[in-house]
């Protein structure tokens, strides 16, 4: 009676569930995981917090971006802070020909897509007005789709924070950068950094 009572408690405290998601199918990893109430954060920007995965490592912060790792595989979040306190509407930048795209639909919308450059593919996932991209191995693609659900699933703004910092002019000259995420990947901060450490050939 006592261990049964040990491990409900440690659920409880942990926040844990048993769920088995199959990896191996990117739909069904989106729905699990997004259809999830998880209230979990332990980490915390300007204005928002979210959860970061067990096994990833948080890097830098630029901003409002987060610079992440795990496996192998640096991770770059971007919370669009100002489009969430205006209720912008999410450009879906849908595109055929390409590895995956998918559209998510409902309270929160986003879109997840996946291109293939050279040998590597570049994911690309948005939801609830914060974005995640990596550019990967195909053999890590399931890990970064799964990563990257629970942490964009998790994200959670503090509207009175965004609300002084607008009114300090926190976003003064930065309102271009976080405007819903309209089609400038390669202007990203974090992204064209990791573009030029690579060319360096070191």
């Amino acid at each position: 009676m006592k261990k049964l009572a040990l491990v409900c408690l440690c659920l409880i405290l942990t926040g844990c569930t048993a769920v088995r998601i199959n990896t191996a199918d990117i739909d069904n990893t989106i729905d699990v995981v997004l259809s999830k109430n998880n209230k979990l954060y332990n980490r915390i920007g300007k204005g928002y917090k979210y959860y970061l995965p067990r096994g990833m490592t948080y890097i830098d912060t630029n901003d409002l971006n987060d610079k992440l790792y795990s496996n192998g595989v640096y991770y770059y979040l971007y919370v669009d802070a100002i489009s969430y306190y205006y209720k912008s509407e999410i450009d879906f930048a849908e595109e055929k020909d390409i590895y995956y795209y998918r559209k998510i639909d409902g309270k929160k919308k986003g879109y997840a897509k996946i291109v293939k450059e050279d040998d590597k593919y570049h994911v690309t996932f948005v939801y609830n007005y914060a974005k995640i991209e990596a550019i990967v191995n195909k053999n890590q693609i399931e890990e970064v789709i799964l990563n990257s659900s629970y942490i964009l699933s998790t994200v959670k703004f503090n509207e009175k924070v965004i609300k002084i910092m607008l009114n300090e002019d926190y976003f003064t000259n930065k309102e271009e950068r976080y405007d819903v995420f309209t089609r400038r990947e390669t202007e990203d901060y974090f992204l064209v950094e990791e573009t030029d450490e690579n060319n360096r050939g070191d």
